[in-house]
């Protein structure tokens, strides 16, 4: 994961607009970025399957965030919103690849493939990893949101555009599937 620098910021410009809307100062920001930034960069790894391209979206989430006009009330309330901008930014990768816009050069089976040899402890990650490329990415975003972030029913509701009502009965089925798919690993003897 790639730190983002404030020279980097000053360089694109991007940082003089910014200080005229945004209501942080630069050590506020610096403290933010440092609680969030991993959090944010797994969910966008984990949901896309792509390091590099977490990277990528890593960067372009606090540019956007940095833009924003929007008064925030509280650190939760930033986080929220640094959460919709990264979920939005892959709906938009999503649609690219869909498009026919983005080559990809490797496969989430193919990278997960590629580590199968690191040893147990890899073996069971790799499992999860190959467990979780095979789930719809609407799934792998509940499921991450819910139990690597922590977020609520109505938080994670609020971030992916989906009623509170159906957000139990989707979190439920990622889950079964989930464990349906890590089930079958270990049923076989082998991995996914």
């Amino acid at each position: 994961m790639r730190e983002i620098s404030l020279t980097d910021m000053e360089r694109a410009g991007a940082f003089e607009e910014a200080e005229h809307t945004f209501q942080m100062t630069e050590e506020a920001f610096r403290i933010f970025y440092d609680r969030t930034a991993r959090q944010v960069w797994l969910y966008l790894a984990r949901t896309t399957g792509d390091d590099r391209l977490a990277d990528d979206l890593l960067q372009e989430t606090f540019y956007r965030f940095l833009r924003t006009r929007t008064a925030f009330e509280t650190d939760d309330h930033r986080r929220h919103y640094l959460f919709r901008i990264a979920t939005n930014l892959v709906r938009d990768e999503r649609r690219r690849w869909r498009k026919g816009d983005v080559e990809i050069s490797e496969t989430t089976e193919q990278t997960a493939d590629r580590r199968a040899n690191v040893g147990d402890q890899a073996v069971q990650r790799i499992d999860l990893d190959r467990a979780m490329g095979r789930l719809k990415p609407r799934e792998r975003s509940l499921l991450w949101l819910a139990y690597a972030q922590g977020f609520s029913h109505e938080e994670i509701a609020g971030l992916l555009g989906l009623k509170t009502a159906s957000l139990k009965a989707l979190l439920h089925r990622a889950r079964r599937r989930l464990v349906l798919l890590l089930g079958a690993s270990r049923r076989s003897g082998e991995g996914l």
